[in-house]
């Protein structure tokens, strides 16, 4: 059977216990998961998950954009004295969201980048959140003279933003979002990247694939993308386990197998 790695999944946001949840995606496929830290209310949560399954769930810290006001020099501290935690694997979600614009725009760039320089004093890698900021994204990121390493989660941006990042030397990861309807943009991008480049996630419980389309997504759901994104790619299943199992690895030197 194909091994899935779930590289952006909230394990503490689903309607199901995370152990039925983790156990449930074990059993299909999925032998790890990403669960991801958003805010000071969180962090604590998914350093409880990453301790509760330490043979599955690895995670990330960050504050994320929708958050940006909450971020502090407390904060930081205390993002940087956890992130070296052996089973926290990248700085994130961190990112920009001008779609909701839950923080002052200028409160989000300023997050940003100092995450940023987080990720880049600790040797760690990102996971990116951008939402109809991709221009304010990538000069943020240039910034940083490519010394910036990790992905772009939940890609849904342009070809253009897709281009950037790999120049970049940042991957793309996919979610169900490119198994809907109206997403034909998103799938031409998808067919255009790198196999090297490409990781498969959830983003659980938000955005589950088609056919599950309408419900609460669960990290298992990762194999519907997954096959969507391989057929797209014209490549057999077990061969985008493979690649995506290797991109994982080299990404996040913290994920162990």
């Amino acid at each position: 059977m194909p091994a899935w790695i779930d590289v952006h999944c909230h394990l503490n946001f689903l309607d199901i216990p995370p152990d039925q949840a983790v156990q449930q995606a074990l059993d299909l496929g999925v032998e790890r998961m990403i669960t991801i830290g958003t805010c000071s209310k969180d962090h604590s949560e998914v350093l409880q998950l990453v301790q509760q399954f330490p043979d599955s769930v690895f995670g990330t810290l960050g504050v994320h954009p929708h958050d940006a006001s909450d971020y502090s020099e407390d904060v930081e501290q205390w993002l940087r004295e956890n992130l070296i935690h052996s089973r926290i694997v990248a700085v994130g979600e961190i990112g920009l969201d001008y779609y909701y614009d839950n923080s002052p725009r200028d409160v989000q760039r300023e997050a940003f980048r100092k995450q940023l320089q987080v990720s880049v004093d600790l040797g760690m890698p990102v996971e990116i959140h951008t939402r109809d900021a991709e221009e304010d994204t990538v000069e943020i990121l240039n910034e940083f003279g490519g010394k910036v390493k990790g992905l772009v989660h939940c890609f849904t941006g342009t070809q253009w933003l897709a281009d950037e990042a790999l120049k970049l030397g940042l991957n793309i990861s996919i979610s169900g979002v490119v198994t809907f309807k109206k997403a034909d943009a998103l799938r031409a991008v998808v067919q255009s990247l790198p196999l090297e480049r490409i990781h498969v996630e959830t983003d659980a419980p938000f955005l589950a694939p088609v056919p599950r389309r309408g419900s609460k997504n669960l990290p298992e759901y990762v194999i519907h993308t997954a096959q969507f994104v391989a057929d797209l790619k014209n490549i057999s299943l077990l061969e985008l386990s493979s690649v995506t199992k290797s991109n994982a690895l080299r990404t996040f030197p913290k994920l162990k197998w």
